[in-house]
């Protein structure tokens, strides 16, 4: 893999304002623009210079800008940091008048919420803070997690008034452990690289194998790069970590692993809704039902503003812990004194550990649904009704129609897509979600004029978005016999998993057609991928083939550990290696083929049963990416020398710099 280099600017405060993934973007992004600067001013005077003067016309059409100021006003605020508007601009010259022109529509705007952004990345901002109050929440979080971790208990506990948290995370090791702590089994901590000093190589490994282990499982990282890690940059880092917290925080709450919320239901129709419901709904609807039992008129509608006043927390505690119960709480006036009672109650069940009394008076959301999440964890006050627990766990999936739920779920919005689906079967039945995947994958498929966004109140426009994303897989040639918009509505399982699967290796497809030489010009099937994998490992000098996807003696991981090591020599330790006989040794090898790949760059959602149990979909998926990452490495080396006449050379297409997920 080639080294990577970040995209550097001279003055640390102007690179602060922006991730390596914004920087990267907005000097591919300017090159363009300049260059019609270039075209326009060469035309007049045959400087080929690009100045402050030529900026306004390109400036206006940008989408922090577009509707908000006029050309005549970017000009005027251009002439304000120089009169001289023949004077020469360069890249760092332009993100400075871009970030001054966004401050400025923004507060024209009056509302920083409704400002658009550039790179349309939803962590996007002019200036870049950090909680106090949160960082300390975390390293409380991770000293009380992590404290007996063979590795990192040397470095821990770590001081939260420090940047010690930043200095450790430089290294990839603590957020692959967390990652772990958060769902474990997510990461084989063999692949793990954590010798005592790590190389630039081993340190970028580390980072991979955590960003993609991230988005498998959950996190949005659509605008964090292995390189805004290795700089530990303090509001990448900590928005991480809040995932990934709040991932494990929120892991039980679902029928799958809490049956007993059925019991905040009345009927089926509504054990239904509650399946669709985000883990933050299912909290609040969780927190309503035993506030309305304690006879509390108001509604919790968010983790912020209507706990502030601390009266929800009084009544919750005496509800869920009556032997702990008081009302010297609720007699209290002044909100602080009232929150510092809370805290005091709610220690005596051992949840104190995310919010201080002021988090809950300045209402904190992410604390304050950590301080939630904490309670329901140790006490949720539901009743074992076991005729209500056999009802929802009928409701249930299978174990093979979970894990395809699970990770079609996870690809869709790794995608970075505006929407982001809790429950795939229920989030899909509009349509909007799918025609959103179509048009990042089939850019321009969509005809958005004709779609209808959520929410959605008169059925037939749910019918018309889903006849849609049928329509368009017949013209990508999608396998749709007898398959109508109505069955995506009326939420037919075994139908959208079918549709998913062809979208994702549609996906796969294209990204693969890519990377091949122009010269070629021919699709990419299931075969070639197979071809390709047998015919590395076997010029590697090993013995393995496979006959097929669905070849059962895939599942012991000898093959694709060899495939692995024959694209990347040194990523497999063959010292952990088993012979793959065993069950035991199977999931071994499966957990550590995962990670590895992982490591190596390649975004994958399988799980290890996958592999163990030889699902055809998940093992084409997983071959694929490892072809994607191997050719999209040699594209990258190739890509400044000249194949020789007749030689069939890979050479990067226009796209072949995106991840698979990006794409």
């Amino acid at each position: 893999m080639s080294s990577f280099v970040g995209v550097i600017v001279s003055d640390p405060w102007l690179q602060s304002q922006f991730t390596q993934v914004e920087l990267r973007s907005l000097k591919s992004k300017v090159y363009i623009y300049i260059y019609i600067c270039v075209c326009f001013v060469s035309a007049r005077n045959q400087s080929g210079r690009v100045t402050l003067g030529a900026l306004p016309p390109v400036l206006v059409k940008l989408k922090a800008i577009a509707d908000i100021l006029s050309e005549d006003e970017i000009k005027d605020i251009l002439s304000e940091s120089s009169s001289d508007l023949d004077q020469e601009i360069d890249f760092e010259s332009f993100i400075r008048a871009y970030l001054n022109l966004q401050a400025r529509a923004t507060a024209k705007m009056g509302d920083s919420k409704s400002s658009s952004s550039f790179l349309k990345a939803t962590t996007t901002t002019l200036r870049h803070t950090i909680s106090e109050s949160e960082k300390s929440s975390y390293v409380a979080h991770i000293n009380s997690f992590l404290r007996e971790d063979p590795f990192l208990s040397k470095y821990l506990p770590i001081d939260p008034s420090s940047n010690a948290l930043f200095d450790l995370a430089k290294d990839g090791v603590l957020l692959c452990k967390l990652i772990n702590v958060a769902v474990p089994g997510t990461i084989d901590e063999r692949a793990i690289n954590t010798k005592g000093l790590l190389n630039p190589w081993e340190r970028n490994e580390n980072h991979t194998l955590c960003l993609n282990s991230a988005k498998a499982i959950g996190c949005t990282v659509v605008n964090i790069g292995t390189q805004d890690l290795v700089e530990a940059r303090p509001h990448l880092v900590l928005g991480l970590i809040s995932q990934i917290i709040k991932i494990q925080l929120l892991a039980d709450l679902n029928l799958k692993k809490t049956p007993q919320l059925v019991e905040l239901v009345e009927d089926s129709k509504d054990v239904e809704e509650l399946i669709g419901l985000s883990p933050e709904k299912v909290l609040l609807k969780w927190m309503n039902f035993h506030l309305k039992k304690a006879g509390y008129k108001k509604q919790v509608n968010n983790f912020s503003s209507d706990l502030k006043d601390g009266e929800a927390y009084a009544h919750l505690l005496n509800a869920l812990a009556p032997e702990h119960g008081t009302t010297t709480t609720l007699d209290a006036k002044d909100p602080t004194e009232r929150a510092n009672l809370i805290l005091e109650q709610a220690e005596k069940l051992d949840c104190k550990r995310y919010v201080t009394p002021k988090d809950i008076v300045e209402g904190s959301p992410n604390l304050n649904l950590a301080f939630v999440a904490q309670i329901f964890q140790h006490r949720n006050g539901l009743t074992v009704d076991n005729k209500k627990i056999s009802f929802a766990e009928m409701m249930t999936d299978d174990a093979q129609t979970s894990r395809e739920e699970r990770c079609f779920r996870l690809w869709i919005n790794s995608l970075g897509i505006d929407s982001y689906v809790n429950n795939l079967f229920e989030d899909v039945r509009t349509g909007w979600v799918i025609l959103e995947v179509l048009d990042k994958i089939s850019p321009g498929s969509v005809s958005w004029k004709q779609a209808t966004k959520p929410p959605i109140k008169m059925p037939f426009r749910k019918v018309e978005n889903c006849n849609q994303v049928i329509s368009i897989g017949k013209e990508l040639n999608f396998s749709l016999v007898n398959v109508a918009g109505n069955d995506i509505v009326q939420g037919n399982k075994k139908l959208i998993l079918a549709f998913l699967w062809q979208l994702m290796r549609f996906s796969m497809l294209q990204l693969l057609k890519n990377l091949r030489s122009h010269a070629q010009g021919k699709e990419i099937t299931d075969v070639d991928i197979l071809n390709w994998a047998n015919n590395i490992v076997k010029e590697s000098g090993r013995i393995s083939q496979m006959d097929s996807f669905k070849d059962k003696s895939l599942s012991s991981g000898t093959f694709f550990l060899e495939l692995l090591s024959a694209v990347e020599p040194r990523v497999v330790n063959w010292s952990l290696v088993t012979k793959g006989e065993t069950d035991e040794d199977k999931k071994l090898n499966a957990t550590y083929i995962i990670s590895v790949a992982r490591k190596l760059g390649c975004s994958i959602f399988l799980l290890p049963e996958d592999i163990i149990e030889v699902n055809q979909k998940m093992i084409l998926t997983l071959t694929a990416s490892i072809m994607y990452w191997s050719l999209q490495r040699k594209a990258e080396e190739s890509e400044n020398s000249s194949p020789a006449d007749g030689e069939n050379e890979l050479v990067p297409a226009a796209d072949t710099k995106l991840s698979m997920d990006e794409a």
